[in-house]
């Protein structure tokens, strides 16, 4: 007889924890390999946590609507199969730091769920600062208070206290004052609003707060500046209308213009791959990779990105066949982590809701996104041999919104300029 832990595994770049949502096993209850043991959300994305092994589910650790970091355990199920005493559903793919239950200071004569209350009472930080396991783990062995920890210089990303960073601050202790953490940027005061008699009230949920915070976030990160041009996207639009109709009798699949676009997207990032980079307030990074993220609107009104991974390497049957992959997971809330992970640059088609063009904000940690307007039949004037003609053209604007501290207006304007060059010019004789 074995026990086997279900931990939260990692649930893709920089996430840290989830929010239980709905367990869908009681204790008591079997669970076979594979079966949905707890729905969960993140910022990113909702998903069902599955069992790794068959058996039966004894203890659930966390009540609907807390919050589990990555690696702490969340259900204990009993497995008859002569395994070892514990297993772990995460002994090799959490990728972070977790305390091991060995090395927790015991109290004598305390029970372990006072000893634990007793661990942490009096150590609640007033700060919104992270502290992994580890680093509270040694604060608390080494006897360090919370205000004493919130004062510590951390070099981690947003201010992050590392663990080196608090040997460090072990070393010098006692010798000098610590200095002051990071002074924390300042959010806006939230605005009392009191609704009239007759006003109705409805309360965001839990994605468009998080939707909210991560645009307000953008805004204070990134220097927003646009460029816009204007495309002639005729070609496509008859190319389209000749072969719809036999590529979904063949394929099964609806070929949209959003696929057509991604395609020459990533053609053009390829040639100018410093829109294809992150900035960290000191130090560019250049990505290899180019993973496109693709703006969804979802039945509630709410947005979420899923990512096409190495955009550049497909086919416009290749990025057919993933578009509408991801816009059915996203419509049906089906996407799963890797979905909405490793977003490297991204594009949101305005055009849809009918909107001619809009100045989309920086879907943070990237710098630049590409707002498709809606394509329009406008009257152009078109030069020929014998002289300019006016005629009726399908067009479409496109709005570049880049970070002006590390992409400046040539290059913002010369990527949209190429994109239109390669838009106008396609090959619209070509079979799919």
């Amino acid at each position: 007889m074995s026990l086997y832990e279900v931990r939260l595994p990692k649930m893709g770049e920089s996430v840290l924890e989830a929010t239980l949502n709905n367990w869908l096993v009681q204790p008591g209850e079997k669970v076979e390999m594979d079966d949905g043991i707890v729905e969960v959300s993140t910022d990113k994305v909702d998903t069902e946590i599955p069992s790794e092994v068959s058996g039966v589910l004894i203890e659930q650790k966390f009540a609907e609507g807390e919050v589990v970091k990555v690696g702490e355990v969340m259900a204990v199920i009993q497995v008859d199969d002569g395994a070892p005493d514990v297993l772990s559903s995460t002994e090799d793919n959490t990728g972070v730091e977790t305390d091991s239950p060995i090395a927790e200071e015991s109290i004598p004569g305390l029970p372990v769920e006072d000893q634990k209350l007793q661990q942490t009472k009096g150590k609640q930080s007033t700060t919104d600062r992270f502290y992994s396991p580890l680093v509270k783990n040694i604060a608390r062995k080494e006897g360090i208070s919370q205000e004493e920890l919130d004062r510590i210089p951390g070099t981690g990303k947003n201010g992050r206290l590392t663990k080196d960073d608090l040997l460090d601050f072990l070393k010098n202790r006692g010798q000098s004052t610590p200095a002051t953490a990071p002074k924390q940027e300042s959010k806006p005061k939230k605005q009392t609003i009191v609704p009239a008699g007759n006003d109705r009230v409805i309360p965001l949920d839990r994605m468009a707060k998080i939707i909210a915070s991560h645009m307000i976030d953008s805004v204070h990160t990134s220097a927003h500046v646009q460029s816009f041009i204007e495309i002639d996207v005729t070609r496509i639009v008859q190319w389209r209308k000749r072969i719809k109709d036999d590529f979904l009798m063949r394929t099964g699949e609806k070929i949209t213009y959003t696929p057509v676009f991604m395609n020459a997207i990533a053609k053009v990032i390829r040639e100018y791959p410093m829109v294809n980079i992150q900035f960290d307030g000191e130090n560019i990074i250049v990505k290899n990779d180019i993973n496109l993220g693709m703006a969804v609107a979802l039945p509630d009104g709410n947005l979420i990105v899923p990512v096409i991974k190495n955009a550049d390497h497909l086919s416009i049957m290749g990025m057919v066949k993933e578009v509408n992959r991801l816009a059915k997971a996203a419509r049906d809330n089906k996407l799963n982590p890797d979905d909405i992970s490793g977003g490297t640059y991204t594009v949101t088609n305005v055009g849809s809701f009918g909107s001619i063009t809009g100045t989309p904000i920086i879907n943070q940690p990237q710098v630049a996104i590409l707002a498709l307007g809606a394509i329009r039949k406008v009257p152009a004037v078109i030069e020929t041999p014998e002289g300019d003609v006016i005629g009726i053209r399908h067009r479409m604007i496109v709005a570049h919104s880049y970070d002006h501290r590390v992409i400046n207006g040539a290059l913002g304007g010369q990527f949209i300029l190429r994109l239109k060059e390669v838009l106008e010019n396609f090959d619209d004789s070509q079979e799919i």
